[in-house]
């Protein structure tokens, strides 16, 4: 088997040295990698182009402006090779996690996609209290640990991708589950790889995780996938904006009703989460209160950053991003 590996970036410089250094020592080394770099204002391209002068198997595309569906679909058609193994900057691989995917294919070849599984780095308490707060714990497969599917640790038929027309390109977020879902919905047979783990940095503070989940919400209702999230939150607080109407009869002391169903709202939420991740950040009680005195403000933030996204949404959709075109093609193979 050949294997192209594709990465999508745009203003990586403090992480892609790290993934091309993982990627370029995994204990099965990638045939090529395929970056496509999305109008980096950073030193990322540079990074990159150091890479090739040494003789790294690196193709580099440069694209005035691509978000990552269209990084991907770009970096997709000028890859050399029959499989496809996709994963994203800001990641760190498993050595072994590209032998671990192409395994399973060797032993099944009538295989078209393997999703291999992920971890959060969770090297800080607030980090810790992100990821249990809003990513779905593990579930097992065939008794093994693992998360839901990404397309930050798949491998693939290239005839997989052409099939069901690439990746959408005009969102921020959410095309890769779109993606999925054609694939499923087309038929191709496919299994998960608990054992090809790679790791994901997780946002550090709670201003970056506010604004990543603003643009995270503006691109869902665009995917299509709203009522996976912001439906559910938009129709909470619905119900509470309905409690604080009587206030305006019944005097301000009324507004206490609302605030205390949201804080309790809050606390309740957080519990649950702890309760669905306690197999794997087990605790104590005291650390567990520790948690939640971060996850309830945590959640009361994605709260407010869905509702605002949503508004994003309904203000600024008449105008919509097709991306640019590419400009050039450096290959290091």
């Amino acid at each position: 088997m050949k294997i192209s590996v594709i990465v999508p970036v745009r203003n990586e410089e403090d992480s892609i040295r790290e993934l091309l250094d993982n990627l370029l020592t995994q204990t099965r080394r990638p045939d090529e990698i395929v970056i496509t770099d999305g109008g980096s204002t950073d030193s990322t391209r540079e990074i990159i182009t150091e890479y090739i002068r040494n003789q790294a198997p690196i193709r580099l595309i440069r694209a005035t402006a691509a978000l990552p569906g269209r990084g991907r679909n770009l970096a997709a058609a000028e890859a050399k090779f029959e499989w496809l193994g996709f994963i994203d900057a800001g990641i760190r691989p498993a050595k072994n996690w590209l032998n671990t995917l192409v395994s399973r294919v060797e032993k099944d070849d009538t295989l078209d996609v393997v999703y291999g599984s992920w971890e959060p780095i969770t090297d800080s308490f607030f980090k810790e209290c992100a990821a249990i707060t809003y990513l779905p714990p593990p579930v097992l497969i065939n008794g093994i640990s693992t998360r839901p599917r990404s397309i930050a640790s798949t491998l693939m038929r290239r005839e997989v991708w052409r099939a069901v027309g690439g990746f959408p390109e005009s969102l921020r977020s959410g095309e890769d589950l779109i993606f999925m879902n054609r694939v499923e919905s087309a038929g191709f047979r496919f299994v998960f790889e608990p054992l090809a783990v790679v790791y994901w940095s997780i946002k550090p503070t709670l201003a970056t995780t506010f604004k990543r989940f603003v643009a995270y919400s503006r691109s869902n209702i665009r995917a299509g996938l709203w009522r996976q999230w912001q439906a559910a939150i938009i129709s909470r607080y619905l119900i509470l904006t309905l409690l604080v109407l009587p206030a305006v009869f019944l005097g301000l002391p009324w507004l206490l009703l609302p605030v205390l169903c949201w804080i309790f709202m809050l606390v309740s939420r957080g519990v649950v989460a702890i309760w669905r991740n306690r197999s794997c950040y087990p605790a104590t009680m005291t650390h567990n209160l520790k948690r939640l005195c971060v996850i309830t403000p945590l959640l009361a933030v994605l709260d407010a950053a869905a509702i605002i996204g949503s508004i994003n949404w309904l203000l600024k959709d008449s105008f919509r991003w097709h991306g640019e075109t590419v400009t050039e093609v450096s290959d290091g193979a």
